[in-house]
């Protein structure tokens, strides 16, 4: 029997005990995690298309191993126009082993699965759902002001995906991603840090304060 599975938005197709390398879910090497959103599944029976999904269908794995991959250098030159730019970049894998291709419905006769998640989204128990104070998702990094959708992606690549985290960088934080996702200082020099402690302290965004007065032409 086989399944194409849907995880950290590409598909797999896969068997029991193949081993496969996906974008990074949450977990410990030993975790179990079970893929929900399968696409199709295949066997002696004949072949099931989901429409989108098989209904009662799902996956077991096993993490074997959290990686990063080999770091690889992206470097652009413009010609006559004295330009040129270098940036690096190491991708966050997880190694599974395909466990089980259950049907109808039927339970891992193994450990007990958990849902699995990938990190370059928003998780509910990556980050806290919402504050207490205005309902704001703590997440959503694009609040800080600074970090804009490209920035955003790169840290929830790296594994950066709530105001907390950012909060509790050190001076050696902010060095270790400034150099791994070339933010050339700008952490410190546009108060990421504080940034963030505002926001969970309840303050409002600096980003829609910087825009209410560029459109009253007021200062705040």
């Amino acid at each position: 029997m086989f399944a194409v599975i849907k995880t950290g938005g590409k598909q797999y197709q896969v068997a029991a005990n193949d081993q496969i390398e996906v974008e990074l879910l949450t977990g410990a090497p030993g975790d179990m995690v079970t893929f929900e959103e399968i696409l199709l599944v295949g066997g002696d029976a004949g072949v099931t298309v989901g429409a989108p999904l098989v209904a009662g269908a799902s996956v077991s794995a096993e993490i074997i191993e959290q990686f990063r991959t080999r770091k690889i250098l992206v470097f652009k030159k413009r010609r006559r126009q004295n330009s040129k730019r270098s940036r690096g970049h190491r991708q966050s894998l997880t190694l599974v082993r395909i466990n089980e291709i259950l049907t109808n419905g039927a339970k891992d006769s193994g450990k007990k699965a958990a849902k699995a998640k990938t990190k370059a989204a928003p998780a509910a128990d990556a980050a806290p759902a919402a504050l207490a104070s205005g309902g704001i998702d703590s997440s959503n990094l694009s609040l800080i002001s600074g970090i804009g959708p490209t920035i955003e992606k790169k840290l929830r690549a790296a594994g950066v995906t709530s105001w907390e985290q950012i909060a509790a960088w050190t001076d050696a934080d902010i060095a270790k991603y400034d150099e791994e996702l070339a933010l050339r200082g700008r952490v410190g020099r546009e108060e990421w840090v504080q940034q963030a402690s505002e926001l969970l302290a309840g303050k409002p965004p600096r980003a829609k304060i910087d825009q209410a007065e560029l459109k009253s032409g007021e200062d705040r």
